[in-house]
Parts: C-alpha cells; structure tokens; sequence
C-alpha cells in the first residue's frame, strides 16, 4: 500500500459513521490521519503531523535502534522489522507477554509509505492533540515535540512507543477525554 491508498481507507471508514469521529494516528498513522476529511479530532501518538511537501522520512527521527531492525521484505521496496529486534524498539516498557504477541502481529510496511506526502494537512482545521512518547524508542522524542506543536493540544507521557500494548488506560482515558469535549462542542 502507499500513503494515498492507506489514507483512502481510512477516510472511507470515517465516512461510514454518522458523526464525526475521533480518529488517532500512531507513528506513521499520523501521515495517514493528517489526510482525513471529515474527522471530529485527531489524536496523533507518537506520530508524524505533516505539513505540506512533508514526508515521514524528511522528518528524520528513527531512532538507531529502529534503523538497525529494519529490513527489507517481499515486495521490492517493502519493509518490515526483525521480531528480535521489534520488541526492544516498540514495546520495551510493555509486559513480555504482551511485547511477544504484539512482535507477531506486525506486518511489513509498503514500499515508499514513509516517503508520502499528504494530500491535506487536517491539523489545521480539526482539532488536535498529541501524544508525545517521552521513552520512546523509535520516534526520538525530541522530534516528536517539534511535531507536537502544530496541535492544538499537547501531552506527555512516560512511555515507550506503543502506550496502547503497555498503557491501555492512557489512551482509553484520552480517547473518552476527547469525546467528552466533543460532546460539549455540540
């Protein structure tokens, strides 16, 4: 797939609901929510908020560690990550348990997602919130911050890359957060 075409997908889920719904975007599924029309807020978690002319690999921000378990995959210019190395990099605060189950449900990335450009920056017209990931270990948390600042709303958390295996409750809280001020924007 490529980020036009993941972005296609989702905006076609977004369509089915008969109310704007809060859409979240983690890593690089901030390149694909900041294409969505339609949203009600958008949450990005340690994700890429992209402006114009803006891809995820212009941002920079993989971690070494992430480079090092990156690998190529089937399709020419496909990627995916080495189970050995993907817990350490996504899921190093998260329980063994859940890191292992979580390493075997990755799939490989499509060739040149990364390199995507959004057709629309939805950040500027709907509201947002970000998620920086402060022990992150994929997305330094550095360029997280600069992402972060396009948002209309900010927050920080103590967390490595993927609070929703580690952390649930965080982002459940969050999620009903926003829902709760979509109400009252009503």
């Amino acid at each position: 797939m490529s980020l036009r075409e993941d972005t296609r997908v989702v905006q076609e889920a977004v369509d089915g609901f008969g109310v704007a719904p809060v859409v979240v975007g983690h890593s690089y599924g901030g390149s694909v929510i900041t294409g969505v029309r339609g949203a009600g807020h958008l949450v990005y978690l340690a994700a890429f908020v992209l402006d114009a002319g803006e891809s995820a690999a212009g941002w920079g921000g993989g971690s070494a560690a992430l480079r090092e378990a990156v690998v190529a995959a089937g399709e020419e210019g496909a990627t995916r990550l080495r189970p050995e190395l993907a817990a350490g990099v996504l899921y190093d605060d998260c329980p063994a348990p859940l890191a292992r189950r979580a390493v075997g449900l990755l799939r490989e990335q499509g060739p040149g997602c990364g390199r995507g450009v959004p057709e629309r920056q939805g950040w500027r017209t709907t509201p947002s919130t970000y998620v920086v990931c402060a022990r992150d270990r994929a997305i330094d948390p550095g360029v997280q911050r600069r992402m972060a600042a396009r948002c209309g709303e900010v927050r920080e958390w103590p967390t490595g890359h993927s609070p929703f295996v580690g952390r649930p409750e965080l982002v459940v809280g969050l999620v009903r957060e926003v829902l709760a001020g979509i109400g009252g924007r009503g």
